[in-house]
């Protein structure tokens, strides 16, 4: 009582707040999210190893989130990416129906919890893909760093031929899924008793597995250049094999192709053989400007030595 009628103590009590209460209370809370936060660098760039491991659980949560939250989105439009994935099942069911109007073909979802495991797997892919500007940036952000300006303009070159031939592939993969399912359900004898019962769930991971393989193969060309811009390989080399890599190529192409008819392995293997000539010529390019470079700064050593 006799404090609350002092206004010195009253005054003071104000300014160092309720009983209980420390002045590092702030900066504690502060610390407690300070994982949310990546590390301060120091001004010469250089950071520790602790450091560089809570930046990186830094972008590793950041990524997590930006995935969750993808997938958030991604469910309000789960009818319309359901109907997206049965678009090749359906185009071949139309095609068995024609050509074989006896054949029984059918999709289901095997078990109770089938149609939740399925999307739950729909929403995650699709979010992923559709958060993957965001988490490949992260990614970048956490790698960039530590690379020289030379070899920042390199990876930028490679992210950006790398990204649309992936996305080719992949939309290729799609369009020649139907095909595949017509050829690999067309081994089930016509007129035969044994309905085809296609389980949705292992059907999608066939599809994705399609799709991932052409997506990557495209991306043979982006590796070639990147194993010349190292000095690995070389233009002249790559001419010298060139025979082979094709032959090997249309050799992939008939493995990887989800069907065994000619227009799906040549649909895979003609775009390849084109990726890897023009990355033949890239190398090649790069070879005579490198050589190019290497014989004008030994000239002007020689001139400076003079």
């Amino acid at each position: 009582m006799a404090d609350s009628l002092d206004p010195v103590r009253s005054a003071a009590a104000d300014a160092t707040g309720p009983v209980g209460a420390t002045p590092e209370g702030a900066p504690l809370k502060k610390r407690r999210l300070a994982w949310l936060r990546p590390p301060e660098m120091s001004e010469d760039g250089r950071m520790t190893l602790v450091d560089h491991f809570r930046e990186l659980r830094y972008r590793v949560i950041v990524i997590v989130v930006l995935v969750l939250v993808g997938m958030a989105v991604m469910a309000f439009f789960y009818n319309d990416l359901y109907a997206f994935l049965l678009r090749p099942y359906m185009a071949a069911l139309h095609q068995i129906n024609q050509s074989r109007p006896g054949q029984e073909v059918m999709v289901v979802n095997a078990g109770v919890a089938a149609p939740m495991t399925l999307a739950i797997k729909i929403v995650a892919i699709a979010g992923t893909v559709v958060s993957s500007p965001l988490w490949l940036y992260q990614i970048w952000a956490f790698i960039a760093p530590g690379l020289l300006a030379k070899e920042k303009k390199w990876a930028i070159g490679f992210i950006g031929a790398g990204v649309p031939l992936f996305l080719a592939g992949v939309a290729l993969g799609y369009w020649v899924l139907p095909k595949g399912i017509v050829v690999l359900l067309g081994f089930t004898p016509q007129n035969s008793p044994v309905a085809n019962m296609v389980e949705m769930v292992p059907f999608l991971t066939f599809m994705i597995q399609i799709m991932l393989v052409f997506g990557l193969a495209f991306l043979l060309p982006v590796v070639i250049v990147a194993l010349d811009f190292a000095g690995v390989v070389t233009g002249v080399q790559l001419g010298a094999v060139r025979s082979y890599s094709i032959v090997g190529i249309f050799v992939f192409a008939a493995v990887a192709s989800p069907s065994t008819d000619p227009i799906s392995m040549l649909a895979l293997a003609v775009p390849m053989t084109v990726l890897y000539v023009a990355a033949e010529i890239i190398c090649r390019v790069n070879d005579r400007r490198k050589g190019a470079r290497l014989a004008a700064e030994e000239a002007a050593a020689g001139s400076v030595g003079d």
